[in-house]
């Protein structure tokens, strides 16, 4: 084997350097370090048949655990529909609404949460309790954002636009109603979702409850009822 010893090794003419010919094998002794400021063009990837290529030659982003390399050479986080938090806030004691016909919140029937991406859809899930004092009373409800109404009718007329509507027809009677909603709030900021309600008959001094007892003389047995909104962070 013959063995030459220079410090550098330029190309006769042009600038063009070739080793060896086609079908030669050109051997890199283990522990040798190829140093270049240039570009390497040429080699497969089916050359590479050892060690571990680094995150940061990959793609752009951040590599870690919850993420994956895209398509684009980008590393994002898993597709959409996965849970990326929940909150909730349940009620057990009772509340009331005495002669009120504007919508007001419920005492303790709201939740916050700050959503991580502004991509990201917030899904409501609320079960209510609702009775009223007397025959005829009834309440809307509805569904608030910080301070606007969704998930709420169209305007109409004189309508009221509200997420539901109940109304008593025997003194006591409790409505279990339920909100499913999915909302598109756009914002990386914390956001109050809550439940509003007002009473729909106007006569004597009527009042609607949340979590009541039933006291009918009738009753065999009195209960307490709870009540509970959830807000469900969903990746996009």
């Amino acid at each position: 084997m013959s063995k030459i010893e220079v410090d550098q090794v330029d190309p006769q003419s042009g600038t063009t350097l070739t080793l060896g010919t086609s079908g030669d094998t050109v051997s890199i002794p283990s522990g040798v370090t190829l140093a270049n400021a240039g570009t390497v063009t040429g080699i497969p990837a089916s050359a590479i048949n050892s060690g571990t290529i680094a995150t940061a030659r990959l793609g752009s982003g951040t590599a870690s655990s919850s993420t994956f390399l895209r398509g684009d050479q980008t590393f994002a986080a898993a597709g959409g529909g996965k849970i990326l938090q929940v909150v909730q806030t349940s009620k057990t004691d009772t509340t009331s609404l005495t002669d009120t016909y504007s919508f007001t919140d419920i005492s303790g029937m709201s939740v916050s949460i700050t959503p991580s991406a502004t991509s990201s859809k917030i899904l409501i899930l609320s079960t209510l309790n609702i009775a009223s004092g007397a025959a005829a009373y009834g309440a809307n409800v509805r569904l608030v954002r910080d301070s606007t109404g969704i998930f709420i009718g169209d305007a109409a007329s004189s309508r009221v636009q509200a997420t539901f509507s109940t109304i008593s027809v025997d003194n006591n009677f409790t409505f279990p109603q339920t909100i499913n909603y999915l909302d598109s709030p756009s914002t990386t900021s914390a956001t109050t979702y809550k439940i509003q309600w007002n009473i729909t008959y106007d006569n004597g001094t009527p009042t609607i409850y949340l979590n009541r007892s039933v006291t009918d003389s009738d009753a065999a047995t009195n209960a307490r009822t709870p009540s509970s909104i959830i807000a469900i962070e969903v990746g996009a």
